[in-house]
């Protein structure tokens, strides 16, 4: 039963995407825009370090500017068909996978246009793409879980910020360390602690949403 919810739910945010576009044009356009001034000032010559920090400061920003609207686009009519359709957890699940989905998307796009502008550090393709699907799965359900949140208050998006960036910090750190290691050419083998780590984090994130976000939809 839950499945089916979760699927249908899916499927109603992808059609919703598909009209509105709102979200992934303007993190693409805010993804592309962002990386061509750092290339204009950087003149694409920077170390290593600084190319992965440089990367996910702008996944971050952007993911945060995407995912906040995750239920503060939901008005009230919405939130009532909703709650007649579906149970909690199904809702909560559907809007995590679709914000991960995107968030996905908009990481492979920017490792792109990235490596286009400024050259490709990495060194070992499959550390660094772990690290992407493991980061971008914590920060899209973490944000996701806050949008939640902060959508029953009128300052919103002050909320979000207030909330999401300490809790992301440990995350965020993890990260960084992988993907360094993946930029010199570390194996997946003698990273493995730290990808345990940040699933580990990554299921913390996801069991506080999936057991919390009940309380708050009854609200």
């Amino acid at each position: 039963m839950l499945l089916k919810e979760i699927k249908y739910l899916l499927w109603q945010e992808l059609k919703l995407e598909n009209r509105q576009r709102f979200a992934f044009n303007g993190i693409l356009l805010y993804v592309i825009s962002t990386v061509y001034v750092v290339y204009i000032s950087t003149k694409g010559d920077i170390q290593s370090q600084t190319w992965v920090s440089l990367f996910w400061l702008i996944m971050l920003f952007a993911s945060a500017n995407a995912l906040q609207k995750s239920f503060v686009r939901e008005n009230s009519n919405r939130y009532l068909y909703l709650y007649t359709l579906s149970s909690p957890q199904g809702i909560i699940i559907s809007k995590i996978i679709y914000n991960g989905m995107l968030t996905g998307v908009v990481s492979l796009l920017t490792w792109l246009v990235y490596s286009v502008l400024m050259g490709d550090a990495v060194s070992n393709k499959w550390l660094f793409l772990c690290s992407l699907w493991l980061g971008n799965t914590g920060i899209a359900s973490l944000f996701t879980f806050i949008s939640s949140i902060s959508s029953k208050s009128s300052q919103n998006s002050t909320l979000v910020a207030v909330l999401g960036f300490p809790v992301l910090l440990p995350l965020l750190l993890t990260l960084l360390r992988l993907c360094n290691a993946s930029v010199m050419g570390v194996s997946v083998a003698d990273a493995q602690n730290y990808l345990y780590v940040l699933l580990a984090l990554t299921v913390i994130i996801w069991a506080m949403a999936y057991l919390l976000f009940p309380y708050l939809w009854r609200e």
